[in-house]
């Protein structure tokens, strides 16, 4: 994976914690991964490895609660969601490295108000809704690598709760990273290399994630919101940093 042990040491304890959060709160995996993925391997690299990693753990989340799954908001959303983020997987191999941190870790500190705003209105979505939420977070998907702080409000405001929430959102997300991971091999941005760094981060996501299930039904909504604004401050902060040195 690399030639430095403590890296890879670093990546797969980190992989686990981000797994379990995951598996809690349906997302923040990438959020917590990437700022250590971008340093070790650099952000074009370290973009792919976590679209690989991505679908390994969105799939654990599917395996975990796959009783809950609502199929049929999966195919609204995923059907016009995955080719969008190839398409956005595209655009993101034309931007320069010192770009993409910068895009990121702005990303990520603007999702904490705009998250914040999007539940104080309490709406509830449709599946229409969901298509067009598909396409358009698809889109970002392909070139922030990490939408959770978007998609979870989405799916939440759909109705979803607890398994059925966590599995359906993890389905529809596995789709898109699926396209996006195909635009990547298809591009030549994912040598066979690069996908076997994304399948060891993914092997610790997926055990993460498991280890996160029993948490699920007895965290409140209120620490939920914080756990997640408390990810996407740092990471944000982080990737910032990273750019700017």
């Amino acid at each position: 994976m690399t030639s430095y042990p403590f890296e890879v040491a670093l990546i797969v304890a980190l992989g686990l914690v981000a797994g379990c959060v995951g598996g809690v709160i349906g997302t923040g995996s990438s959020i917590i991964l990437l700022p250590v993925l971008v340093n070790v391997f650099g952000p074009r690299e370290a973009v792919p490895v976590m679209a690989v990693a991505a679908v390994m753990a969105n799939l654990a989340r599917v395996l975990a609660w796959r009783r809950e799954v609502d199929w049929r908001a999966v195919a609204w959303y995923a059907i016009p969601g995955a080719p969008a983020a190839a398409l956005g997987a595209r655009t993101l191999l034309a931007l320069p490295p010192s770009a993409i941190d910068l895009a990121l870790g702005v990303f990520f500190l603007c999702m904490i108000p705009l998250r914040r705003w999007h539940a104080d209105r309490r709406t509830r979505l449709r599946p229409r809704h969901l298509a067009i939420a598909g396409a358009a977070i698809g889109y970002v998907t392909g070139i922030v690598l990490s939408t959770g702080p978007l998609s979870v409000p989405v799916f939440a405001t759909y109705g979803l709760v607890g398994g059925a929430f966590l599995s359906t959102e993890a389905a529809s997300s596995l789709a898109l990273y699926v396209g996006k991971v195909i635009a990547f091999r298809q591009l030549g941005a994912m040598p066979w290399p690069t996908f076997a760094k994304g399948l060891v981060v993914g092997a610790s996501l997926m055990a993460g994630t498991w280890g996160g299930k029993a948490f699920v039904l007895r965290m409140s909504a209120d620490l939920f919101r914080h756990l997640l604004d408390a990810v996407m401050l740092c990471s944000g902060l982080s990737l910032i940093w990273t750019a700017l040195r």
